[in-house]
């Protein structure tokens, strides 16, 4: 049997076993260990093994459950509430101004968590019901809702670009540099979108009236405001003493861990059922990742042993005679029409083994390709059938919120992030820039 059918047989297995509901770390991990064995015999039980010690190994792993950590303890403490109240008091009185607060209320909390999940769960609870109770636009806000939690798997500190770091042997530092210009970026150009419908038509985002200003004292705002204020000093202090050097990417993660546990307990919720939960969720999301990046190694060592990269290349640049701009540009569109139907860590896990060496063998930047590849889950997050945060927002939103209004309300965020993945593709140095002036690459 040639290796090529090979290949297209270990695809074909796993598309089955996905198609049946198995969890991704499952299949992807079955039909390594399987065709392993088949290929190689009894040696081929060391490839499973090999990963796993591989993946033991990775320090920067030690990263992935601080942040979850980090962000699930501002959640569950309700120190996040206190960070949108601030900017409900800050942006209210302007058109469209709760909207686009909720907008940098969603860059803060990517920014502590590192997951859509985290994102939606705040803008859905806390959001979305003041935003409505306002009178602004049910389908105008679902989108924003959306759009701004589809950024937690962008700006750093993402728990996507740690999986492709560990696949693509790229350092998780470099990748989460590379994410936050374009996660700033993109967050920039819906602010612009909500401002400039907002100004167009003020009925789809009333300003705060007056009364309603008014109903808080001074003393109310400082308040909110300073609450507001702790979770931004601990992304602050935790990231300012990465990008100076003085620690490491792991001592940050620590830093910011430690610094939202202490926050909880100077605003008095640190309690047992807090703690509980922030572990309990913590341990999950942690392990769930952790599996799916070893199934992805394994399958991916499968894939080096067969050879199955370099004929794909072949077919590529010998037989189809396309451009590596070309090739790349198939590449994300292949990753549109996949994010229908899978998760962002099923599409990289599937694809990985063969796109990523193959964007090495073109001379394009593995990092730089990390953020396009993110950017494009981030689209596939809201495009249907099968969008992730279109499921997530039928399950939280309030019963006058319908399917379609769901539906309908992510035309023009989409439209605005194929823009920037374009504008990301064609300037590279916007996610190049920041990792290069750090890490002087």
């Amino acid at each position: 049997m040639s290796y090529e059918l090979i290949a297209i047989l270990m695809f074909s297995t796993m598309m089955v076993l996905l198609i049946t509901g198995q969890r991704v770390y499952g299949a992807i991990g079955f039909v390594a260990v399987i065709f392993s064995l088949l290929l190689w015999g009894n040696g081929g039980a060391e490839i499973a093994f090999s990963s796993g010690i591989k993946l033991m190994k990775w320090y920067p792993l030690l990263t992935l459950p601080m942040f979850i950590f980090m962000g699930y303890m501002l959640s569950e403490s309700g120190i996040a509430d206190d960070l949108y109240r601030m900017f409900h008091i800050a942006m209210g009185p302007v058109n469209g101004g709760l909207a686009i607060g909720t907008i940098l209320l969603m860059v803060i909390i990517s920014a502590m968590n590192g997951l859509s999940v985290a994102g939606m769960a705040i803008g859905a609870s806390i959001a979305l019901p003041e935003l409505l109770r306002r009178g602004y636009d049910k389908i105008m806000v679902t989108g924003v809702i959306q759009a701004g939690s589809s950024l937690g798997i962008l700006v750093p500190p993402s728990v996507v670009l740690v999986l492709y770091g560990m696949i693509a042997r790229q350092p998780v530092g470099k990748l989460w540099l590379a994410g936050a210009l374009p996660g700033l970026l993109m967050a920039g150009m819906f602010i612009v979108y909500i401002a400039v419908r907002c100004w167009m038509n003020p009925l789809l985002g009333p300003a705060l009236h007056k009364e309603a200003r008014e109903e808080l004292t001074t003393r109310d705002k400082l308040r909110f405001v300073v609450a507001g204020l702790i979770p931004l000093a601990i992304f602050a202090s935790m990231m300012g003493l990465f990008v100076t050097g003085k620690t490491s990417l792991v001592e940050s993660s620590a830093v910011g861990a430690v610094g939202a546990m202490l926050a909880a307990l100077v605003r008095g919720r640190l309690t047992f059922k807090v703690i509980h939960d922030t572990c309990q969720k913590t341990l999950g999301i942690s392990c769930m990742f952790m599996w799916i990046i070893l199934a992805a190694l394994a399958f991916g060592a499968v894939f080096d042993g067969l050879g199955a990269v370099k004929a794909i290349e072949a077919f590529f640049v010998d037989r189809l005679a396309l451009s590596p701009w070309e090739i790349l540009i198939m590449m994300q569109i292949s990753y549109l029409i996949m994010g229908m139907f899978l998760d962002d860590t099923a599409m990289l896990v599937i694809v990985a083994p063969l796109y990523v060496p193959l964007v090495g063998a073109l001379d394009f930047d593995l990092v730089w390709y990390g953020v396009l590849y993110t950017i494009t889950c981030q689209i596939a997050y809201m495009t249907p059938p099968f969008g992730y945060n279109l499921f997530l927002m039928r399950a939280m939103a309030p019963p006058q919120i319908s399917l379609g209004d769901i539906y309908r309300s992510i035309v023009p965020f989409v439209a605005v992030m194929l823009v920037a993945l374009i504008i990301v593709m064609a300037f590279p140095q916007i996610a190049l820039w920041l990792p290069g002036l750090v890490y002087g690459y």
